[in-house]
């Protein structure tokens, strides 16, 4: 069961068909700094650092014609909310929609995954989805879209995105849109060791046990914690986060504190026995979002974004910080694509 995905990022979709034992034998990730990651944390796939359209897509892609059982990727599609509508698909923006489009020609998988944002599907009453199905339509693919909750599969995170899963004519099921398990954030980073701001270290051994079965997944393989150190914030910051309480809002901040920021949950804590809002790519900073430990003053590390986007601690994410958490913040969630590898996988 051979797998390419396109547009990788790091690869959380990559790892979620892995871990269901499928071999992703070729990727695709333009980012030369995230490419080394994908390359570290997937050896043994082809990892092909270029921009796709440069690339002679017939000559790269024959040598998988009717050897694939997946593609997937999250192609880039601009516009969905401009005027116009009916020009999106020539938008030269999306250009790199319609090559994987045709690498999907080229390649004549089993199956089509593609992620992307809600507005795909919801936006102008489904216009954009509507299109997409004739395209998949000429293609001799029929089309299932929904807008998954990544909180309704065990990943510690309110996180909505579009999958649109494409197969062939002969092949009739549905997306999953939940696997009834639920992790709260604490549960999902409990067992990490306590940081001040500006403590950690690249690697750091296991102080506590595993407190449930959601920390002894994470830790499977994984002989200690990478990525895990803290931001070292501003006085400034430090001062304001002693005025932050579990359940507050930006508001509770005296006066003198305020900022114009404009990001929901700025300057309030996360609430330890529920959700983590959408991790970004600046969860380390408490002005972009709620990002705050409950009990610690600081902000979220690498790792423990990683734990909220259910990447396993044996997951390493490489290069300057600021690449690591474009990383984080921009991978689909893996356990939500185990749970649709594990769904094609019955039914191939």
């Amino acid at each position: 069961m051979n797998v390419i995905d396109l547009f990788s990022g790091v690869g959380g979709l990559s790892l979620g068909f892995e871990q269901n034992g499928f071999n992703v034998i070729f990727a695709n990730e333009i980012d030369e700094n995230i490419a080394f990651s994908y390359k570290k944390n997937f050896p043994n796939t082809e990892c092909l650092t270029k921009d796709i359209e440069k690339l002679d897509l017939k000559k790269e892609f024959s040598r998988f014609s009717n050897k694939i059982s997946v593609v997937c990727g999250g192609p880039p599609c601009q516009g969905l909310s401009q005027k116009g509508k009916r020009h999106w698909f020539q938008d030269k923006r999306n250009f790199l929609f319609k090559n994987f489009l045709e690498v999907v020609k080229i390649v004549n998988p089993s199956y089509v995954l593609i992620e992307n944002v809600p507005n795909l599907i919801t936006a102008y009453e489904g216009y954009f989805l509507k299109e997409i199905e004739k395209i998949f339509e000429d293609l001799n693919y029929k089309i299932n879209a929904k807008i998954l909750h990544a909180k309704k599969f065990g990943v510690p995170q309110i996180r909505k995105r579009a999958f649109i899963l494409a197969r062939k004519k002969d092949i009739n099921f549905e997306i999953i849109e939940s696997n009834n398990t639920k992790t709260s954030f604490q549960d999902s980073v409990s067992d990490l060791p306590e940081l001040k701001s500006g403590e950690g270290k690249e690697f750091l051994n296991y102080i506590k046990k595993p407190l449930n079965s959601y920390q002894q997944k994470m830790r499977k393989n994984s002989r200690g914690i990478w990525n895990h150190i803290s931001t070292n914030h501003t006085a400034l910051a430090l001062k304001r986060m002693k005025f932050m309480k579990i359940g507050g809002v930006r508001t509770d901040l005296p006066k003198e504190h305020l900022t114009g920021s404009i990001y929901s949950g700025t300057w309030s804590r996360i609430i330890p026995n529920t959700f983590a809002r959408t991790i970004t790519t600046r969860f380390d900073t408490p002005s972009s979002g709620q990002f705050t430990l409950p009990y610690q003053d600081r902000c979220l590390t690498v790792r423990e974004a990683a734990r909220v986007q259910s990447f396993p601690d044996n997951f390493i994410f490489y290069g300057k910080k600021n690449s690591q958490m474009i990383q984080v913040g921009n991978a689909v969630p893996p356990l939500v694509s185990y749970s649709i590898a594990n769904l094609i996988k019955k039914n191939l």
